[in-house]
């Protein structure tokens, strides 16, 4: 028999038929296959795909031989026992060029701060929100027909544009079972003792009007395949709103399956989320939880577990229509005792009220996440939620998965937590771009090394539809903010993998902060290598002129400026000797907007100045005038009047 020949990471089918019928194939039967190849040997589970057939799909993580050998929870000939194999090569260095995802499923660096592909090639997340890419809002098309940037583009079209930009990854939610624009309300609520929501969707008209009127609609998320599962549900009353989460459409996911394989074989990542969370309580009380749940995500994973991606079994964006983000570790821990960990290595995170690290515990709580995540509170306040991940115990890499979005409402809340006002945003406004150059920058240096998912008004919700205004989601291809967002990246690799060394610390700028503790300006944002010979720096706009402290006195620095704005960095550098209170006193920023600044240690020599004299001080007592001039006052003794 001809053996079957594929390259390293590229998918390979293994294709069953049931000779048996099941009542419910998605429910009743499991299937995998026992694979062995260079230093592997695991079990890898399939899914059901319609009518009689089931699919594994693998890959090879090294070059060489592997074989399978197929099983199943059930005894059926079609399903048990067939053997076969493939032989694995490598890609050429040119070749991976091409296309960035031929150098592995993404995991975490050795310190487990950063990300890379499984070639060791850095991996930072420059990422587009793409939420309903499942859905008809990113048309597909067979052809590959370029289209210019307007309301006949395609999604290979959006996805071209994003990639010509310096984008590496899309963010998507694979299903929104209970949304339709079908005459009722884009929030539906049961009256039962659980305060169970049905969906709580997005209405399919502009923000204000949405949050203006309770009663808009919700917004369709079909595609050619249908919805996501079948109908009738078993809720009494809203069958046909509810679907039967036992039965599951193959169907839709077909749909899924071209453009997920699309966007890997050029070159994007697809951070791939299992579901959005208003409709989480309709699965816990209803359904058999947490099995309903297990069930569906190891069927998503086990469809994509061979594509380039990072998995995300929740879109947990806060406590909203929802059971508690930790309620979720139950069936997500089920599903990693039952099927073991990830066979390829694919990282699980999610989206989260803040950050991961707090929603969902430590290793006490859940033994499924492998990457952590802020997301969904946009200004600098909480970029320290990133230094406090990179700080934890048991490290794993970090991302900024919902920064600031340019176009976005901005809420502004009471120290109570009331909310006071909602600003409009405005995607031509330079303030909007600081607004999101302070999020890109100042959550990488917090310690985002992992990179960011960023999002766009009328991107993260698909608008598409005349009455989904103000934006579509073309227009977001050319928002400066777009445009300006992959810069980030480039500034972290100036020095190559250096950046993965970095350790996030605000307090070596002092001062580093002179705005308000709500927004997007003053505050200063610092990482730097354990001995300090690599520091790098974000300044928001109107941050004060500030020193960078702890450093080794009389050693030289190259200070370097960047432009966040254009991605360009200023010709001229400037040496700088540190003081002997061990600080560089950075010179006034080149103009009155933000910047990134690099400093670069220059010496490997231990210079000791034992003439050095303090100008400063020496000045005033060789001057003339000495201590003339200087005014001498004395604390009063009673200071509250």
């Amino acid at each position: 028999m001809k053996q079957n020949v594929i390259h390293m990471w590229d998918i390979h089918e293994i294709v069953l038929q049931a000779s048996h019928s099941y009542e419910n194939p998605y429910t009743d039967v499991t299937v995998w296959a026992d694979l062995k190849g260079p230093g592997f040997d695991k079990r890898v589970y399939g899914f059901w795909d319609g009518d009689t057939t089931f699919r594994i799909r693998v890959t090879a993580t090294c070059p060489g031989t592997w074989t399978y050998v197929t099983g199943s929870s059930v005894e059926d000939p079609g399903l048990c026992g067939h053997s076969g194999g493939y032989f694995a090569l490598e890609w050429t260095e040119e070749e991976k060029k091409q296309n960035v995802c031929r150098r592995g499923i993404i995991r975490a660096t050795a310190n487990g701060h950063a990300m890379e592909y499984a070639d060791g090639t850095p991996y930072i997340m420059v990422g587009d929100t793409w939420w309903g890419l499942a859905s008809y809002r990113y048309p597909w098309v067979d052809d590959e027909e370029e289209r210019p940037i307007g309301p006949d583009m395609s999604m290979k079209d959006m996805a071209r544009v994003r990639l010509s930009q310096g984008y590496n990854t899309v963010g998507i939610i694979a299903g929104f079972p209970t949304w339709a624009n079908d005459g009722r309300p884009a929030a539906i609520k049961l009256d039962d003792e659980h305060n169970t929501y049905v969906r709580g969707a997005w209405a399919s008209c502009s923000v204000e009007e949405w949050l203006r009127n309770a009663n808009a609609p919700a917004r369709d998320m079909h595609n050619e395949g249908g919805r996501p599962f079948l109908f009738p549900g078993k809720i009494e009353g809203y069958e046909d709103l509810v679907p039967d989460y036992d039965r599951i459409n193959p169907e839709y996911f077909k749909v899924l399956d071209k453009k997920m394989n699309w966007l890997n074989q050029h070159g994007i990542t697809v951070f791939i989320e299992a579901l959005r969370r208003d409709s989480s309580k309709t699965w816990k009380y209803y359904y058999d939880w947490p099995m309903v749940y297990t069930r569906y995500i190891q069927y998503l994973f086990a469809r994509y577990q061979a594509n380039n991606i990072l998995y995300s079994p929740i879109h947990f964006d806060g406590k909203l229509q929802s059971i508690d983000s930790r309620e979720f570790n139950e069936p997500i821990n089920l599903m990693i005792d039952l099927y073991g960990q990830p066979p390829f290595g694919t990282l699980f995170g999610t989206n989260a009220p803040g950050s991961t690290k707090t929603a969902y515990g430590g290793p006490e709580e859940q033994h499924w996440k492998t990457f952590d995540q802020t997301g969904n509170w946009r200004d600098h306040q909480f970029h320290w939620l990133l230094t406090d991940i990179f700080n934890d115990e048991n490290p794993v890499p970090a991302i900024n998965g919902e920064p600031y979005y340019s176009g976005h409402i901005i809420i502004n809340r009471e120290e109570d937590g009331t909310m006071k006002r909602l600003l409009f945003g405005n995607i031509d406004s330079k303030e909007d771009h600081l607004n999101s150059r302070s999020s890109f920058f100042g959550s990488a240096l917090c310690g985002a090394y992992g990179g960011i998912l960023s999002g766009y008004e009328a991107g993260w919700r698909g608008n598409v539809e005349p009455e989904e205004t103000p934006y579509k989601i073309w227009d977001t291809m050319t928002f400066p903010a777009s445009i300006q967002f992959p810069y980030f990246r480039d500034f972290l690799l100036s020095e190559g993998k250096r950046y993965q060394e970095l350790i996030p610390d605000a307090e070596l700028a002092s001062p580093n902060f002179c705005g308000p503790t709500f927004g997007w300006r003053g505050w200063i944002s610092v990482s730097a290598t354990k001995k300090r010979d690599l520091v790098m720096g974000f300044a928001e706009k109107d941050s004060p002129k500030t020193r960078i402290r702890g450093l080794r006195p009389y050693d030289t620095y190259e200070l370097t400026w960047f432009r966040p704005e254009t991605g360009e960095w200023l010709p001229e550098s400037v040496m700088i000797e540190v003081d002997n209170y061990g600080m560089i006193a950075l010179p006034d920023y080149p103009d009155e907007f933000d910047w990134a600044f690099k400093l670069k240690k220059c010496n490997t020599d231990l210079p000791i100045h034992i003439d050095y004299v303090d100008k400063a001080i020496e000045n005033n007592r060789t001057s003339s005038t000495g201590m003339e001039n200087v005014k001498f006052e004395y604390i009063e003794t009673d200071s509250v009047k």
